[in-house]
């Protein structure tokens, strides 16, 4: 059995269909940004995986794979402090509880 394009964008779309998902049904912050993550790396699979297979010579699926990376690093640290400053004021890390945001 031969490995294909489709199973590369399969996982890729199960990857982001898993953060979305996790995105809309998770009460907790830390799961959210998680799912977040997971949504990050789908798309990322799908762009190298495109890039690999569409005979891109300028390597722009490649470059845009690591302008995520580095994006959702990022968005991870400043989320997470963010996260940690409300954490301080309210003591609970359910979204609920922040709703006056």
């Amino acid at each position: 059995m031969e490995i294909t394009i489709y199973h590369y964008l399969s996982i890729g779309l199960i990857l982001f269909i898993i953060g979305l998902v996790g995105s809309i049904i998770s009460k907790n912050v830390i799961k959210v940004l998680i799912s977040i993550e997971f949504m990050l790396t789908g798309v990322n699979i799908n762009f190298v995986t495109f890039a690999a297979y569409c005979g891109n010579d300028k390597f722009d699926g490649f470059i845009m794979a690591l302008f995520y990376v580095g994006i959702g690093a990022v968005e991870l640290a400043v989320a997470l402090y963010i996260f940690y400053l409300m954490f301080q004021k309210k003591e609970t890390d359910c979204i609920e509880k922040y709703s006056e945001l």
